[in-house]
């Protein structure tokens, strides 16, 4: 499988890492760069309380190392979350974290693994599309996991070529009230086709109605998969986003995506709609990678990458939050 239809790795690499503004050069910048960053809109009340963002880093751009690695990478990069990928190189074998049939208690395990380095692990990939024969079942496989792992945040999205919306929103409301009973919140994020937008995840999750069932935000996959500015579009669904995919996207010189900061997307102005909404809120880096270099066959320069993304988000968090 590719990224595409389930996430393929991250692309990252070696380079000596600087703090660059995420504003400049807005002058010089290609007309599209100039169209994402229209004046954004807030939802914000002058006496609302703060998000508390949660800045996880995924394991999945370290997808070439090990499991083990990945974790200790992240938790030297200063993370103090984790969000689980989908496969790890253990011993030469492209290997699953977890395998959708795993039992709960080996999710625990894992959870385990992370806590042990001072990682909390909050969410997870379901592997799975909704729409897929065996979605329901798989689904309910991986509340249980998540349950078991104390994960709050189970991930879905749908097929690149569009979905069932029909199916979805029946799928979904079975899936609301055990997602419930285990204490797990499904997000489902953007990914091409019918659900490409903010906009079309929060109808179908305004349409199941229920509190279980909510948005993960992916701007990158707007702006790649649709061409579409991710500004606009989070505003049009910020009351039901709960949680955040974080990757950047270029469209020039290659079109590719990158982590935060080293694209296209401004971030202050895709985190404003959602900076004062007194919730908690993983912001989990899926991709921390620089354009145009080539992955890195080190896994230090991933946690340079990670690094340099956690910090990026931070100044952005708190230039939004103290404003």
């Amino acid at each position: 499988m590719n990224r595409r239809t389930f996430l393929g790795t991250a692309t990252t690499a070696p380079l000596a890492l600087r703090c660059a503004s995420a504003s400049a050069t807005n002058a010089s910048a290609p007309a599209f760069r100039r169209v994402l960053t229209a004046p954004a809109q807030t939802n914000a009340k002058p006496d609302a309380k703060p998000t508390q963002f949660q800045i996880a880093c995924m394991t999945l751009p370290y997808a070439r190392f090990s499991f083990s690695r990945a974790l200790e990478g992240i938790q030297s990069a200063g993370y103090k979350f984790v969000a689980w990928g989908t496969t790890h190189n253990e011993n030469g074998q492209t290997v699953p974290v977890i395998a959708k049939d795993a039992p709960p208690e080996r999710a625990k395990e894992l959870a385990k693994q992370c806590r042990d380095r001072g990682l909390e692990p909050i969410m997870m990939f379901s592997g799975v599309y909704p729409e897929a024969k065996d979605g329901l079942e798989v689904h309910i496989q991986r509340i249980k996991q998540a349950a078991a792992a104390g994960i709050p945040q189970l991930l879905t999205f749908g097929h690149t070529k569009g979905g069932n919306r029909k199916l979805w929103i029946e799928r979904f409301q079975q899936l609301g009230p055990i997602a419930k009973d285990h204490n797990v919140m499904i997000v489902v994020k953007q990914h091409g086709g019918e659900t490409g937008t903010g906009e079309a995840c929060a109808a179908i999750t305004k349409e199941v109605d229920h509190p279980n069932v909510k948005v993960n935000y992916d701007a990158g996959n707007v702006l790649d998969y649709l061409n579409q500015d991710p500004i606009p579009d989070i505003q049009r669904c910020a009351s039901e986003v709960r949680s955040f995919c974080i990757k950047d996207h270029r469209n020039w010189p290659k079109d590719e995506d990158c982590g935060p900061g080293f694209g296209e997307i401004d971030h202050y102005k895709l985190l404003h709609p959602v900076a004062f909404t007194g919730l908690t809120m993983p912001l989990a880096c899926e991709n921390i990678s620089a354009p145009l270099l080539p992955r890195p066959d080190q896994p230090q320069a991933v946690d340079a990458l990670a690094k340099r993304a956690k910090e990026f988000l931070e100044y952005v968090i708190a230039g939004l939050q103290t404003h």
